[in-house]
């Protein structure tokens, strides 16, 4: 069933990793994908691009608007909306995917890293929802989801890299919040964060795991299409882990999102 056919996506940080892997699941239903990120030419350091994945969502059956924005400036997200909306007719669903991190401990956090996890998680996801709520309000069965995890006050997931927990614990609080603030006008309002830990650039940041021990991308794409299917007016508020999400589809077979098949795999952070 193609549920995101002619819907449009806005997506940050969709140039790699499960960002684009969101963008090419919703693709394959013929949804229109809004790629919204920094990297508009190619970096040897880190894959894709914006036009990079732009191509790939075509080739993949969908329709395909990269934009080059950097959300910590508020501008930057309303022109890209406004471009979306003259492109598409509206946008229906806003994905928060673009997040900085820096697992580093509070003596040895510059606070220019520490602004950058601020302003990219926490402002970002805060302007990119403020500035698109016009549209979602507008669009069809309307959802923002929200790549962060689920909230704990246990000392043990700040002690070792307190500003970077504070950030993407920001982008959480943005969903229970805007949850409830939303519920009656209809727009749901969820957060997804995968129970292993994902392959993608963010492994450098983690050190000593290794590939084999992670699943790919597309176990986080698919459980994100599950939830964006879902009806708006009730399923917001939730925070959501991929595997449970997949289980509730009946998809308990994840061998197939396996890097490696067999291969001992390591819990994501935040829930280890």
């Amino acid at each position: 069933m193609a549920a995101l056919k002619g819907r449009t996506l806005f997506i940050t940080g969709a140039s790699r990793g499960i960002g684009k892997s969101i963008a090419l699941r919703a693709a394959a239903d013929g949804a229109n994908l809004v790629i919204a990120a920094k990297t508009a030419e190619a970096d040897p350091r880190l894959p894709g691009t914006i036009f990079t994945t732009a191509r790939e969502v075509e080739e993949a059956g969908g329709s395909a608007l990269p934009l080059r924005v950097d959300i910590r400036y508020e501008d930057q997200i309303a022109a890209a909306a406004a471009k979306a909306a003259e492109t598409f007719g509206g946008i229906d669903i806003l994905v928060n995917n673009a997040s900085a991190i820096s697992l580093t401990g509070t003596r040895e956090t510059s606070m220019k890293r520490f602004d950058l996890m601020f302003g990219v998680n926490v402002r970002g996801t805060f302007a990119a929802s403020r500035t698109l709520l016009p549209y979602l309000l507008a669009g069809k069965n309307p959802h923002i989801l929200n790549l962060s995890p689920p909230v704990s006050l246990d000392p043990k997931w700040f002690r070792n890299h307190c500003a970077y927990t504070m950030a993407k614990y920001g982008m959480s609080l943005c969903v229970l919040g805007m949850a409830e603030e939303f519920r009656e006008a209809g727009i749901a309002v969820n957060a997804l964060w995968p129970k292993t830990v994902i392959a993608t650039a963010a492994l450098a940041m983690l050190p000593g795991v290794e590939v084999r021990n992670c699943r790919k991308p597309e176990i986080v794409a698919d459980a994100a299409h599950a939830i964006l299917a879902r009806d708006s007016r009730s399923c917001t508020g939730n925070f959501f882990l991929d595997e449970e999400v997949l289980a509730a589809e009946g998809v308990t077979d994840l061998s197939r999102y396996a890097v490696e098949p067999g291969a001992r795999l390591l819990p994501d952070l935040f829930l280890g």
